[in-house]
C-alpha cells in the first residue's frame, strides 16, 4: 500500500484504507473516497491533485491524499 499522493498522473488504483480522524474519513467518504472504490489521478497542480472517482472529478490537497492508501 502507498499513499494516493505518491501515485502518478494517469494511474488508476483501488482504495485499500483511509486513515485519519473520524471527521476526515467522513468528509472523504462524502466525496466518494470509500474502501474498494477505483480512483484515477487526472492531474497534479502544485499542492493539489485532481482525481476521478465515481464518475466525477474532485480536487483535494496532498495532505488529504496522504490519508488515502491505495
Amino acid at each position: 500500500m502507498i499513499p494516493l499522493s505518491m501515485a502518478g498522473v494517469g494511474e488508476t488504483a483501488s482504495i485499500q484504507k483511509i486513515t485519519g480522524r473520524d471527521e476526515v474519513r467522513q468528509h472523504l467518504a462524502e466525496l466518494g473516497f470509500v474502501v474498494g472504490e477505483r480512483v484515477t489521478v487526472v492531474s497534479v497542480l502544485g499542492g493539489s491533485m485532481i482525481l476521478s472517482v465515481k464518475d466525477s472529478r474532485v480536487a483535494i490537497d496532498r495532505t488529504m491524499a496522504m490519508r488515502i492508501m491505495v
